[in-house]
């Protein structure tokens, strides 16, 4: 019987992890299964309190103190539940400080009450905020730069994102730090930053070994709301 009960307590601790994965992935949608996520995390809990309900009468030969005991630990697995469920804001900010501090260039993205994102990096060691993003679909690591007027991809970046050297014109003088040179103008159809979005981006591309790093520059920059340094951090607000 403890057995039987045991694998019926793998069930529930299975369904309670289930909830709760449910209730983090649907939280911005605020629904599950087509129920608000309040809703459902009430029935959750019922029907967690009806599986402990139904072990002690399946079991109720056992003795007081075996079906105390795992009615216990399902207790404490219900509560922990809950717990996590009513603090996952402060859980999630947790989580993507552990990130940020392991992985710099990683955006951190929170959005406020108008369904706005808000976009956090930290300063990599070499003092510089670098930031990783996707062009098209390809995913680009940039440096930001304010000093840019536009967003500039380096050659190889600009062929993971799909523009073909032999397609483009270069007519656009720049200076970047291994010497003047020319660069191609183009048009982005979609540039990623964490949780902000945007399409049809101004950009330039630039001559084979002229660019270590795509710059993230003002024409994406100038698009936000608003862009922030405090301390250690850079923030973009969509």
């Amino acid at each position: 019987r403890i057995h039987k009960l045991s694998r019926m307590l793998i069930l529930v601790l299975g369904a309670i992890g289930a909830t709760l994965v449910l209730l983090l992935v649907n939280d911005e949608r605020g629904t599950t299964f087509g129920m608000a996520n309040e809703e459902f995390a009430q029935a959750a809990v019922l029907g967690v309190w009806g599986a402990i309900l139904a072990a002690g009468l399946m079991h109720r030969k056992m003795r007081f103190g075996d079906v105390a005991r795992q009615a216990a630990i399902w207790l404490v697995l219900l509560l922990g539940l809950v717990a996590g469920y009513q603090y996952r804001f402060e859980l999630q900010d947790f989580a993507s400080r552990v990130t940020a501090g392991l992985i710099p260039s990683r955006p951190q993205t929170a959005f406020g009450e108008d369904g706005r994102a808000s976009v956090t990096v930290e300063k990599a060691n070499n003092g510089h905020f670098e930031i990783d993003g996707a062009i098209n679909g390809a995913s680009i690591s940039f440096l930001v730069d304010t000093g840019a007027s536009s967003v500039m991809l380096s050659a190889d970046d600009a062929a993971a994102a799909g523009f073909r050297p032999e397609d483009l014109t270069f007519t656009s003088p720049i200076s970047t730090a291994n010497g003047s040179s020319m660069a191609a103008p183009v048009r982005l159809n979609e540039i990623v930053i964490g949780g902000i979005t945007r399409r049809d981006i101004r950009a330039l591309v630039a001559e084979q070994g002229k660019l270590d790093s795509s710059l993230l520059g003002m024409s994406f920059l100038s698009s936000l709301s608003g862009y922030a340094v405090r301390q250690d951090q850079l923030i973009l607000q969509d």
